[in-house]
């Protein structure tokens, strides 16, 4: 199924959710999230078409099950824009409901989520609420016990892309040991991922651990945000193997291979279900001179370099929010469309746009960025066989052997077929 760029451009460009999945037989599963209050039923048409499949019912709409936990305790939160209870944010929901919420930490790309990728964000009040908002980005990745002081219990949601490499499961790694470390229970609020229905890529080894990677996973894990947590504390990944005082709240009529179109952008490049689609291919390119669209309306569906030979399509990154100083700024870059294309569900990660590019460039791909490539893949070996020629099924071919250690480990924390 593809989608025209006119149809990905309305104000929201992530409120269609028509993808094709297969299930015994092929048949159309709507799953947007309307974040209404918790029901047992009920049925979504789209485009005139009824669908029979029940609603997903995220983590953070089941009230009932929350608000209980939290009577009479002293609340943290762990959240941004996507953490959305009837499009009301998680904090207004939960003080609206007679929640003492003592302060809220925010992950990369900050509380409203409008920060640049790296960008440093520095503590502040939130306007409508005057609570304290720490920033866990930046030096402060870890919540100092002076901030968390006070607090009986910590709630974290946060939506998730299933990716090693997208910070919010590093984030989630310091909190759970922080509050291993204080004693402080730990709430997580499960939603679905959008790549939850495959794993790929090599996995991390250690030498490489940075907080775009901290654990020994592929590149795409498969595991909702929930499971992956109980898999650090399963695998006893903490820091001096604490273990975390860890309560998981579970989505409702979800598995692992139902299609989740976002109802918000999980951060400002992340813009559609093609950019989450591409994300993990594309994202590799981030470590070279490539531009993969930041600073476009397209980030993440495009890529594209001012040496790549004259094609029809070409475009010019400009600053704005979200990309205050993209690569290729103000120059045009040729390359190639990729948001009308097959590109609505990967079943695995695409390694031909690396490989594209180091063709196109000629040696010139990284200029002092292979570290970071190699941080992104989670070693040096990637890099050394792209450069060497090798075919994406030969390399493939290398990633098998982890791929089936990790699926092993993985199947003990699932919470979802």
């Amino acid at each position: 199924m593809k989608y025209s760029n006119d149809k990905l451009k309305p104000s929201f460009r992530l409120k269609y959710t028509k993808v094709l999945c297969l299930k015994s037989i092929f048949f159309l599963l709507v799953s947007s999230c309307s974040f209404a209050q918790p029901i047992e039923e009920s049925s979504t048409n789209i485009d005139s078409i009824e669908n029979t499949e029940k609603k997903i019912i995220v983590g953070a709409q089941k009230m009932d099950v929350i608000l209980p936990l939290l009577k009479g305790k002293s609340v943290g939160i762990v959240g941004n824009q996507s953490s959305l209870v009837n499009e009301i944010h998680l904090v207004d929901t939960l003080l609206n409901s007679g929640v003492h919420v003592k302060s809220v930490f925010s992950p990369e790309h900050g509380f409203r989520g409008q920060a640049d990728a790296g960008e440093l964000i520095s503590n502040q009040t939130d306007k409508k609420t005057g609570l304290p908002i720490i920033s866990l980005y930046g030096k402060n990745k870890k919540p100092k016990n002076a901030q968390l002081a006070g607090i009986d219990i910590l709630v974290f949601d946060l939506q998730d892309v299933g990716v090693r490499f997208y910070t919010y499961i590093s984030t989630l790694h310091y909190v759970m040991e922080a509050c291993a470390e204080n004693n402080i229970a730990l709430i997580v609020l499960d939603r679905p991922n959008p790549n939850g229905h495959y794993i790929d890529g090599p996995i991390l080894e250690s030498k490489y651990k940075s907080f775009v990677g901290m654990h020994p996973i592929p590149i795409v894990h498969g595991m909702t945000i929930a499971e992956y947590a109980k898999m650090i504390n399963g695998e006893h990944w903490l820091e001096n193997d604490v273990q975390c005082d860890l309560t998981v709240v579970s989505c409702d009529n979800y598995s692992h291979q139902t299609a989740y179109s976002l109802p918000i952008p999980p951060s400002p490049n992340l813009k559609s279900d093609v950019s989450i689609q591409l994300y993990p291919s594309l994202c590799l390119l981030e470590a070279t001179t490539v531009s993969v669209g930041r600073g476009t309306n397209e980030p993440f569906e495009i890529y594209g370099h001012p040496q790549f030979p004259k094609t029809e399509f070409s475009f010019t990154p400009k600053s704005g929010p979200g990309s205050k100083s993209p690569k290729h700024q103000d120059v045009l870059c040729y390359g190639y469309n990729l948001n009308d294309s097959m590109y609505t569900r990967m079943n695995q990660l695409d390694l031909s746009f690396v490989m594209n590019a180091k063709n196109q460039l000629n040696g010139k791909l990284f200029v002092d960025r292979a570290s970071f490539f190699n941080l992104l893949a989670g070693n040096s070996t990637l890099l050394k066989q792209v450069e060497s020629g090798m075919s994406e099924d030969e390399i493939r071919a290398t990633w098998k052997e982890g791929l089936d250690q990790f699926s092993e480990i993985r199947s003990k924390y699932l919470m979802y077929e």
